[in-house]
């Protein structure tokens, strides 16, 4: 478990947009918990304030374009990779135009005025998204593909490859997010010189210089057309029989790939939750990663919690001995078998139904469903853990419902399955009162919500 996070205190960066050249403010200011990350447009009347969420992306033409309301953001990625890096949850951006600043094209300075600013451990804890499962999505027509994998931390593998004499294949990763800075952060954005002329009909790239952004030159053409596009981008006159890349030395000798790998570190942010599992990205592009982020919004849409991790090779945090030091419940009403994770608002506990259970004999003999009932009782148990777990001599203690205000029953609990419980505190116990959400899990199926209220009460 983490706590989520957010920066202790505001900061501002300025500079040039890529696409607009306009001279931009870019400030970022601490937000509350579950906030998010969200834009917002200063400069304009209304000052309207967009999620910065993969559902929004409405363009990704050399950078991704938020929009909402007929209202843009763009060159958003390399923000928030510095955000997703730094385990930033929340925070506030007040931009005042309709991009951010390129900077020097890179994360580096928001990583360092997020660092100087400093970062604050919030009380509630952080939604991660779980990787369970492969995912890929692949888009056939560019053969661009990203795959997600089961893992016990987030990583990344980014390949590129491009027709190209002076950059072809290049491959770069990072293992880890506490190496975002050393190895990914300064890496800048490119372009090709073939490219720059096409940009410029598109109204793009009107910012673009020498200083935030590696420029590759690799179709030689004449002398006379190379200084004509030089001209264009105010560029100083450089020999066009001299192959290769125009700002000289590179940072890395595949900074092109660590910039790739950025660019989809700060796409997969959108997903709105950090990524515990392995991301392996071949010739990645901000179509294919906004796509692939929506597609996983769309996902967690559907069921806003994801089952937690459950290995049953690992320690529990209480094994059924230690539950019974806290519990009064013994056979055959003792429905928690072990606590997997345990923090001061959130608890997770395991039941492993079998075809044994005494309540199976009446129902129903001949299709045997555990009584909805027992599964909200089940469930009450395990809060009752969490809620008793910070008394003193919890075991002179008991909880008892005192409301049940509502419940939903999503699917039928029978022999076999494995019921995992989240219970959630919904306000801070006072008085002895305790209010929850519970969540019972079958495999990725939610089967039973519930919302009530217990009391702690000292035993006579």
């Amino acid at each position: 478990m983490a706590n989520q996070k957010t920066i202790k205190k505001p900061f501002s960066v300025k500079g040039k947009g890529l696409h607009t050249g306009l001279d931009i403010t870019l400030t970022f200011n601490p937000a509350p918990e579950n906030h998010g990350i969200k834009i917002q447009r200063v400069d304009l009347e209304d000052q309207p304030i967009i999620d910065a969420l993969a559902e929004n992306v409405k363009g990704t033409n050399r950078g991704t374009v938020l929009s909402k309301d007929n209202v843009e953001i763009s060159t958003i990625e390399h923000a928030m990779a510095a955000l997703y890096a730094l385990g930033i949850d929340n925070c506030l951006l007040e931009v005042n135009a309709q991009e951010f600043p390129i900077l020097n094209g890179s994360s580096l300075i928001f990583v360092n005025e997020i660092e100087k600013a400093g970062i604050e451990t919030q009380n509630l804890e952080k939604e991660f998204f779980y990787v369970k499962s492969r995912i890929e999505y692949i888009d056939e027509e560019t053969g661009s593909s990203i795959v997600l994998l089961p893992d016990t931390k987030f990583s990344i593998d980014t390949h590129i490859s491009y027709p190209s004499q002076i950059l072809s294949n290049q491959y770069a990763s990072l293992e880890d997010l506490s190496l975002f800075k050393e190895e990914i952060a300064d890496s800048r954005t490119f372009v090709f010189v073939r490219e720059i002329e096409p940009l410029l009909t598109q109204n793009l790239i009107k910012g673009g210089d020498l200083d935030n952004a590696i420029v590759i030159y690799d179709q030689p053409i004449a002398q006379l057309e190379f200084n004509r596009i030089a001209k264009l981008t105010n560029h100083d006159v450089m020999d066009a029989s001299q192959l290769g890349y125009l700002n000289g030395a590179l940072k890395h000798d595949n900074e092109p790939a660590r910039h790739k790998l950025l660019d989809v570190i700060g796409d997969l942010a959108l997903i709105g939750r950090p990524i515990i599992g392995k991301v392996i990205a071949t010739r990645p592009g901000h179509k294919i990663n906004t796509t692939f982020a929506k597609q996983i919004r769309k996902e967690l849409k559907k069921q806003d919690l994801q089952t937690p991790l459950y290995n049953p090779d690992t320690a529990p945090v209480l094994d059924t001995n230690a539950i019974k030091g806290i519990l009064p419940h013994r056979w055959p009403f003792l429905l928690v078998d072990k606590v997997i994770d345990m923090s001061k608002e959130k608890v997770i506990g395991v039941k492993n139904v079998t075809a044994n259970e005494t309540f199976f004999q009446g129902h129903f003999p001949a299709e045997p469903v555990m009584p909805g009932v027992l599964i909200i009782e089940a469930m009450a148990q395990t809060g009752g853990i969490l809620a008793l777990s910070n008394i003193e001599e919890p075991e002179k203690y008991s909880t008892y419902f005192i409301k049940i205000i509502e419940t939903k029953f999503r699917g039928k609990v029978v022999p076999g399955d494995t019921l995992i419980f989240r219970l959630d505190l919904l306000e801070p116990i006072r008085r002895g009162l305790v209010h929850m959400k519970g969540t019972a899990f079958v495999g990725e199926r939610i089967v039973t919500e519930v919302d009530f209220m217990a009391q702690i009460v000292k035993n006579k």
